[in-house]
């Protein structure tokens, strides 16, 4: 079970000499078109998110390898896609790699673009019954799609070394039990949540107007 790192206040150094550690960083996108109040947010968590695994490096271990969401390739390659996709995000994992944490490949090609295509029928299937197959294959895809990243940190993540994994909160991913993972969950995470949730009440006090 997932641990929140924000709520560990006086890590035992010895706890963590051994095994395998994962950061788990919940990751979120923004576009330059985005609203000015949300990209506010976002830079508060990243700014946040920095600070408190530079805190953790210091009592857990520097961060070895970096995993993300989207990311096919490795190395430079694969850096250069994180920051094309996310540029908040980027400069805190650029600043591990170019202390020499190394980037690593997340996803397997196949399986990320059968996952994105099926995400894009369920936007434009008309009828309930197609709807409710192609969410099917969407989910299997998905699932496939997560369990190739599981396999793919367990194989590079080696003993005593660090991770960080960067991905959306609605994963599922599920870790090997050698692995300690770390949730890290900045207090800018509930702002960001309530943002969201108070869209989302606004949309659907809208939809719902008498019109």
């Amino acid at each position: 079970m997932s641990e929140i790192l924000g709520k560990i206040e006086k890590p035992n150094v010895e706890e963590f000499k051994k095994g395998r550690k994962l950061f788990l960083v919940p990751l979120f996108y923004a576009r330059d078109n985005f609203p000015q109040d949300y990209l506010k947010l976002i830079e508060h968590y990243w700014q946040q998110v920095a600070e408190q695994i530079n805190k953790l490096e210091l009592k857990i271990g520097i961060i070895n390898k970096i995993y993300c969401e989207t990311n096919l390739h490795n190395g430079e390659e694969g850096l250069n896609i994180i920051k094309e996709l996310n540029e908040k995000g980027y400069q805190l994992i650029k600043s591990k790699y170019d202390k020499g944490a190394e980037i690593q490949t997340t996803e397997d090609v196949n399986l990320f673009y059968e996952f994105v295509d099926w995400g894009n029928c369920l936007q434009v299937i008309m009828t309930e019954k197609v709807f409710q197959k192609v969410t099917e294959f969407y989910q299997e895809a998905g699932q496939k799609r997560y369990n190739f990243m599981a396999q793919q940190i367990d194989a590079t993540l080696k003993e005593s070394e660090v991770g960080a994994l960067f991905i959306r909160e609605e994963h599922a991913v599920q870790f090997p039990a050698s692995i300690q993972v770390f949730y890290v969950a900045p207090p800018a995470l509930d702002d960001i949540h309530r943002w969201q949730r108070e869209k989302l009440q606004e949309r659907m006090a809208k939809e719902t107007a008498p019109k």
